[in-house]
């Protein structure tokens, strides 16, 4: 969910014009919301992001509707203790580019947004660790093969984006190396795998 939200802010930031011009910018910012405003209430605490509600098991042999749904509704989180840095840094970088398709319309919210990117991007780098280890029920159905580096620097990279702070930048230069990508050639670029768009984002620095 957080990835597909980023990947509509991008498409929105680059191509803001041909969207509009297709009559569909509204759309656009209703749809980047929706995704938003959950990633904000799902911020309780500056450390603390509820990850995931249901369990995969019981969900994956539900056919009804949401309001019929007699299975567990449980919710799980990520914390100090239990962390998911993968999830929680896509979730950062999420928020981080919707703060800028928000900033001309709505400064108010684009602030509020920036605000919880940059506290899940703390959480996310001081207490590290893959959400799946973290939340057992999600292990089986999406499990973080990459890891949650790649999602350190993407959304460093997208801070940097959203607040022109070089001290975003600094921190995904000198952890590239460490964290993996730098000049690997890429297959994939999914909800998992965000390095070959951590290229794209680098090649753009300074453009």
């Amino acid at each position: 969910m957080a990835f597909t939200v980023t990947m509509l802010s991008w498409g929105a930031i680059e191509f803001g014009a041909d969207i509009a011009a297709a009559g569909e910018w509204q759309h656009t910012l209703e749809a980047i919301k929706w995704g938003t405003d959950y990633f904000v209430k799902a911020h309780t605490e500056p450390f603390v992001y509820w990850a995931e509600v249901g369990d995969g098991d019981t969900d994956h042999y539900c056919w009804q509707r949401p309001e019929d749904m007699t299975t567990s509704r449980q919710a799980y989180r990520v914390d100090k203790d239990n962390p998911g840095s993968d999830l929680v840094g896509e979730t950062a970088a999420a928020l981080a580019a919707a703060s800028i398709v928000f900033r001309s319309s709505s400064p108010h919210y684009s602030h509020l947004l920036l605000h919880h990117a940059q506290q899940l991007f703390e959480f996310a780098d001081k207490y590290r660790g893959n959400y799946d280890s973290s939340i057992k029920q999600a292990h089986n159905f999406y499990t973080s093969v990459s890891g949650y580096r790649d999602e350190l620097l993407w959304a460093a990279f997208w801070l940097h984006r959203a607040t022109a702070n070089e001290e975003y930048l600094r921190y995904a230069v000198d952890k590239a190396g460490s964290f993996g990508g730098v000049g690997w050639a890429m297959t994939e670029f999914s909800w998992d795998v965000k390095y070959a768009g951590l290229q794209v984002l680098a090649a753009k620095v300074g453009k």
